[in-house]
């Protein structure tokens, strides 16, 4: 338990330096030089990330498998969210959505020492559980950066319809490259949630026993919306605001399916 402390403490400490080196690059350096080189302020993030495998690794593995307690699970998913953006940071101009993302996983570092958690090992070990349970997870992460995205695809959009601008805004890159980067992360969620939801279905035995039949619809219904928009991108070229409500819209069905009834269940009914 105090390994998993310090690790979390450098953990958070390390995402609000890279979060400030952030901020610092888009209002406070001068103009010239505010777009620095992209591991100058990632690295503190790449330092964070070790440090929060480091805390889950040493919480939340045990002889009896991975404990999907409710904390756990979040941190485990705010984990694979801050990874996916620093591996994508590489080579495309993703690297602001840390301004939104790094505080929030200090945040989930938070909550996840503070509260207790119960221990939930759910019988994962075939084969099908397996793909099922991270297919689910990573899926929606790739989505929730899409979400994030498509946020400051709607400040953007709107300041430019209003003829406004500021430090932030012209730090991020042009609508159509942030538009090609919303579909490129919706594409490749839609295709881990997909095989979530099919090995789900071979795999899960008893939905309504398990609690699980809530998550399954709603899940199906982000399934509906994020397909819809792909949909209307290809045949009609979706763009702009419609983009943008389809994919928070299929974000939030998605995100009450994996958190809204395990908070009910875990923090209000103290059922697992």
């Amino acid at each position: 338990m105090i390994i998993s402390i310090l690790f979390g403490v450098i953990a958070f400490v390390t995402y609000l330096l890279a979060t400030i080196l952030i901020v610092r690059s888009i209002f406070i350096a001068p103009v010239e030089h505010r777009t620095p080189k992209v591991s100058a302020y990632l690295l503190p993030a790449w330092i964070a990330a070790v440090a929060h495998a480091a805390m889950l690794i040493d919480s939340l593995w045990s002889n009896a498998g991975i404990n999907f307690s409710l904390p756990g699970t979040a941190a485990l998913i705010i984990l694979i969210i801050v990874l996916i953006l620093l591996i994508t940071a590489l080579n495309k101009p993703v690297e602001k959505l840390g301004l939104l993302i790094f505080p929030l996983a200090a945040i989930v570092l938070v909550l996840a020492l503070v509260f207790p958690q119960q221990s939930q090992h759910p019988h994962a070990n075939s084969v099908g559980m397996q793909i099922h349970i991270f297919s689910s997870i990573i899926a929606f992460s790739l989505l929730n950066i899409a979400a994030v995205q498509a946020i400051l695809l709607a400040i953007q959009d709107h300041q430019l319809h209003h003829h406004k601008s500021n430090r932030f805004i012209r730090s991020l890159p042009p609508i159509q490259t942030m538009e090609s980067l919303l579909f490129q992360m919706i594409g490749a969620g839609m295709v881990l949630l997909t095989c979530s939801l099919v090995s789900g279905l071979m795999f899960v035995e008893n939905l309504f026993a398990q609690h699980l039949a809530h998550k399954t619809i709603l899940s199906l219904l982000a399934w509906v919306l994020f397909c819809v928009l792909l949909w209307g991108r290809i045949r009609y070229g979706w763009r702009g605001k419609i983009a943008i409500r389809w994919t928070l819209g299929g974000f939030v069905s998605l995100m009450l399916a994996y958190f809204g009834s395990r908070m009910v269940l875990e923090l209000i009914l103290q059922r697992t």
